[in-house]
């Protein structure tokens, strides 16, 4: 029997956690569906993703605002990626940050991220019609932007660590704390989705420059919050992983059906059962052999694309 479309089938609503971090640090986290966090400065918020639309978002913000009723001053967007950033206008914030290249992707291919992304993962996309268009960014930056927390707070550094799982993704820094939101640059108990990634700089600088901070509690773009030195590392070496047997599988294939096969073979037996590992694996198959024959920067995903690349490798 032909398997559901990505994540078509997945209807089934997933429990939220909220997390407190440390003294004004949240995360919430959702058994594989994209996570989300906010830092409190001494006088205002700073948001970390938007979700998919901005009815979901309101919902993490009624949550939020259990503990917290300061205003929204800042909206991070790790990267382009629709279920992370058309939630946005819930925020009202004032600032909304992310890397360069990551608002260079919203024009070049937001509108057709957005209807890919629907329709692989119609659930997250809660009252789609509240959705006012695309999210653009009104600050970027190339390197580092820093954002002082007021009082004794300290400050919050977003950097930029290379390509990775796409052209720009950065992550939010705490210091102070030691604790770090890595979007989807690291995954903990959840599989990859690279089908707009650099698979051989992530695997090595990429990910060499986010273990340097030496982060003791990491938020990653799905799956739980890493926790302690040991976990933290944990998480990094699973992304690393992930992402080198892919590189072997797939240079050693002669097909790229071939290399989706024995990819699937090889990666099945650690990660088959983490949250969206059969959705993702034949766009991030067809990405990779794509990368590892000379296609520099990733082929637009569009919805038609996306059928005709799971017919062929997942059907």
């Amino acid at each position: 029997m032909a398997k559901p479309f990505a994540s078509s089938a997945d209807l089934g609503e997933k429990r939220q956690t909220l997390e407190v971090l440390a003294d004004g640090v949240y995360a919430l986290t959702a058994e594989g569906d994209p996570n989300v966090g906010a830092i409190e400065g001494e006088d205002f918020l700073v948001c970390f993703e938007a979700l998919a639309t901005p009815v979901a978002a309101g919902e993490w913000l009624t949550r939020l605002r259990a503990h917290t009723g300061k205003p929204i001053r800042y909206l991070v967007l790790s990267h382009y990626h629709a279920v992370r950033v058309l939630g946005a206008s819930a925020f009202g914030a004032d600032v909304i940050v992310t890397h360069d290249k990551t608002r260079e992707l919203i024009a070049e291919r937001g509108e057709q991220d957005w209807a890919s992304e629907y329709a692989r993962m119609p659930r997250l996309f809660k009252e789609p019609e509240s959705i006012p268009g695309l999210t653009w960014p009104t600050a970027t930056f190339s390197d580092t932007f820093t954002i002082d927390l007021g009082g004794d707070r300290g400050d919050l550094v977003l950097a930029y660590c290379g390509r990775g799982h796409t052209e720009g993704d950065l992550v939010a820094w705490l210091p102070r704390h030691r604790i770090m939101f890595a979007g989807d640059l690291v995954e903990s108990q959840a599989a990859l989705y690279t089908g707009d990634a650099f698979h051989r700089e992530w695997s090595a600088g990429t990910l060499d420059r986010v273990a340097s901070f030496g982060a003791e509690t990491l938020v990653g773009g799905r799956g739980a919050v890493a926790r302690g030195k040991a976990g933290v590392e944990a998480a990094i070496a699973q992304t690393r992983d992930f992402l080198r047997v892919m590189m072997r599988e797939v240079s050693a294939a002669g097909s790229v059906k071939e290399a989706f096969d024995n990819t699937h073979r090889a990666l099945e037996p650690r990660y088959g059962g983490w949250p969206i590992f059969e959705h993702c694996l034949p766009f991030n198959v067809s990405r990779l052999w794509d990368e590892l024959h000379g296609v520099e920067r990733p082929r637009i995903w569009t919805a038609e694309r996306d059928r005709e690349v799971w017919n062929e490798l997942q059907s």
